[in-house]
């Protein structure tokens, strides 16, 4: 019995249309293998580009691109009764569908299936990773050939890439532990697979194939594939592997680039300095509680890796080689070239404290540095906001006003710009009034900081900085307005409400002596005082409202008064919500105390909701309200100095 023949009867079980598809398929394929005569009508992928058209990073001994045999492509017969099925089977990870297949047509596993030039490994490579889908790919990988691995798409990747670019670890396991010279195949634009896999963030793949790649050693390794590995560990804060990458090459932040994604991840640092205060209150008491704690125990993984890079870069270079580094990639304006991206300014506008203080520790001379503007960096941490970065004045000494009397081009000093940048900083506070009082601090501040005749010094559009500071925040006042307004109108629709049912109690009046009906019953008592307490928060509420309607809208009530204000006249407004609440419960229980007593409790449990809701949706509000009472005081002047200090605490 020829092989067809086989193949018809373990078909026996299939529908005619399916078998006479099957067979003739097959009858294709064996006819090919018998004569021997392959068809060459394979679609040729885009040529490479030329050596001198490369990177010099790039002009390294190359190998030939390996294609999967395209023969099924040809036709288009063979495309819609062969490679679409197999496809979906590989796609939805169904072995048992594809084994059908596979069993009669072992070959087929060498085979792109697709017009991108991907056999099923490609295919099942880049799915999700579940247990189906490695048990495919143990399946096919055992089916195929070490060499039958490399195959390639039309790409360029080979399925290891694929599966680096997914991020399917145990996908890569499986193909490393068959054929390891895959490590070493470089896919689309001549990528190699841990690039690829640190490209696209993929965490526990970059670091299985970072030690599988002999440290990323070998001919396909340069310096500039190296660094771009090492720079994508650090944007997406893969600070463990940065770091055993650094160590092994020490020389691989001499480019800059590093310092430059470190500069712009503040929150990959301690973030102790840019907490509120509630969270800076449990972490002081969790350092308490601890016996002994070190600076470098509380180091971070950037933290270490910026100390680590300093020492290799600045510590060891000349001069001119570390401005090189700071300076960043310049950009060409009208004949200059400018240094936008100064890796010193990029952390101060991103509040990056941390960085800038082990940066100003390691190299002083920094911190006189102006940018393209004539911006030190406590100008552009005043344009940012960055309270961290900016309290490094005091720490000066007289001479900071050197730096505080700097002004642009325009005129402008650093009190003109807290009020130009006003608008700017909206959307992190809650509440214009919040947003008023927050701005004023700074104003003050940087007003008491910089030489008394720089305060009312008008700028080249003859706009002093009160006056721009106002000018830019006079909505602010009426907003502020407004939304008292909506508190008072809520407020007032309770009043109305619980005095209203002050004299509706449920179940009415004794016609004979006037007392209620239900007098006698503890629910009453309960109904009674929560219409009470519902009545008198409601009203607090809408007092302490009105005056802030009727207060004169000072700097100084901004300051102080403003905060108090809201913080009482929302937190009674919530409490007379609550208690409306309790009173509406209440009178069920007094109406249905012996009858029907599943009513009651199913109508409170009801009422409930409204309160957690609405404190749910206050909540940030409240929080805001507190940090801008308390916290803001703190802000400026810091208690210990963190930039020429022994062992600095973050």
């Amino acid at each position: 019995m020829n092989r067809i023949q086989q193949t018809r009867v373990e078909m026996m079980n299939f529908s005619a249309s399916e078998i006479t598809e099957e067979i003739s398929s097959i009858e294709y394929l064996y006819d090919i293998n018998i004569q021997h005569e392959y068809i060459t009508r394979i679609p040729v992928p885009p040529p490479l580009p030329k050596s001198d058209q490369l990177p010099r990073s790039y002009n390294v001994p190359q190998r030939p691109p390996k294609y999967p045999r395209g023969d099924l492509l040809a036709s288009r017969e063979d495309y819609f009764n062969i490679c679409v099925p197999l496809y979906e089977a590989s796609i939805i990870s169904n072995w048992e569908a594809a084994n059908v297949v596979l069993e009669r047509c072992p070959e087929l596993v060498r085979f792109a299936i697709n017009e991108n030039w991907e056999t099923p490994l490609h295919v099942v490579a880049s799915a999700e990773e579940t247990k189906q889908t490695i048990q495919f790919v143990k399946h096919l990988v055992k089916r195929m050939e070490s060499g039958e691995l490399e195959y390639q798409n039309k790409s360029g990747n080979t399925a290891l890439c694929l599966a680096c670019i997914a991020g399917n670890v145990k996908m890569v396991k499986i193909m490393v532990k068959s054929h390891p010279r895959l490590l070493d195949i470089p896919g689309s634009q001549r990528m190699m697979p841990l690039y690829l896999s640190a490209l696209h963030g993929r965490y526990e793949t970059v670091k299985y194939l970072y030690e599988k790649s002999c440290k990323m050693t070998g001919e396909h390794w340069t310096t500039q594939k190296q660094g771009w590995v090492l720079l994508k560990c650090v944007e997406y804060e893969f600070f463990d592997i940065a770091l055993n990458i650094v160590e092994d090459c020490p020389t691989l932040v001499s480019n800059g680039n590093v310092f430059g994604a470190l500069a712009r991840k503040p929150d990959a640092f301690n973030g102790v300095l840019e907490q509120k205060l509630s969270t800076r209150i449990i972490t002081s008491i969790c350092r308490f509680l601890k016996a002994k704690s070190s600076a470098e125990e509380d180091s971070t993984g950037a933290h270490k890796l910026l100390r680590i890079s300093l020492r290799n870069t600045i510590r060891k270079m000349s001069k001119q080689e570390v401005d090189v580094i700071l300076k960043g990639p310049g950009l060409v304006r009208d004949g200059m070239v400018e240094y936008s991206s100064r890796i010193l300014f990029v952390a101060a506008e991103m509040g990056n404290a941390i960085f800038l203080i082990e940066l100003l520790r390691a190299y002083p001379d920094l911190i006189w540095s102006v940018n393209d503007d004539n911006y030190s960096i406590f100008h552009v941490a005043t344009i940012n906001r960055h309270q961290d970065v900016y309290n490094l004045l005091y720490e000066i000494g007289p001479m900071k006003d050197m730096l505080t009397s700097l002004e642009d081009k325009n005129g402008n000093n650093m009190l003109h710009l807290v009020g130009m940048t006003s608008r700017t900083m909206r959307s992190q506070k809650f509440g214009a009034s919040l947003l008023m009082q927050r701005e004023l601090s700074w104003f003050k501040e940087v007003e008491k900081m910089i030489p008394s005749t720089l305060r009312t010094r008008k700028n080249n559009a003859g706009e002093t900085p009160y006056g721009l500071f106002f000018q830019n925040n006079q909505d602010l006042v009426s907003q502020g307005l407004n939304w008292t307004k909506n508190g008072m109108i809520v407020a007032t629709l309770i009043i109305t409400v619980a005095f209203a049912v002050a004299f509706t109690v449920p179940g009415g009046y004794n016609q004979e002596h006037g007392n209620p009906i239900f007098i006698h019953r503890h629910t009453f008592f309960v109904f009674v005082i929560a219409d009470a307490v519902s009545l008198f928060s409601s009203s607090t509420s809408l007092l302490v409202f009105l005056s802030i309607l009727t207060s004169r809208h000072s700097p100084r009530d901004f300051m102080f008064s403003l905060p108090t204000k809201l913080m009482i006249g929302q937190v009674t407004l919530f409490i007379s919500v609550a208690a409306m609440m309790v009173t509406f419960s209440a009178s069920f229980f007094v109406i249905y105390q012996h009858k029907l007593t599943w009513l009651p409790i199913l109508i409170a449990t009801l009422a409930a909701m409204p309160v957690i809701v609405f404190a749910v949706l206050q909540f940030p509000l409240w929080v805001d309200m507190f940090s801008s009472r308390f916290d803001s005081h703190n802000l400026f002047k810091p208690k210990k100095r963190m930039l020429y200090c022994t062992n600095p605490r973050f």
